[in-house]
């Protein structure tokens, strides 16, 4: 399952950054078979969104989700040790 995290379109329309996150699966494989299809997302999109200028897609992974665990982490060893300090 792929999770939409945030869009970046170029003001010209002309090409948008898709970033996104995965549940379960290799974030790798995911992101090249994103952009294998981008074409097809994009055709759909074109046809749903009805406008003149639909951006080629571009999907990139986004590690924000990881970084906040690891962050998380690192606090919660930091306030587990400082415990047992005092």
């Amino acid at each position: 399952m792929v999770t939409v995290q945030a869009v970046e379109v170029t003001p010209d329309y002309a090409h948008a950054k898709v970033f996104f996150s995965v549940l379960v699966g290799d974030p790798k494989e995911c992101e090249e078979a994103l952009n294998q299809a981008a074409g097809f997302l994009r055709n759909g999109l074109f046809k749903k969104l009805m406008i003149h200028t639909v951006p080629t897609l571009h999907f990139h992974f986004d590690r924000t989700t990881e970084r906040a665990a690891d962050m998380n982490a690192l606090i919660a060893k930091a306030v587990s040790s400082r415990a047992q300090d005092d």
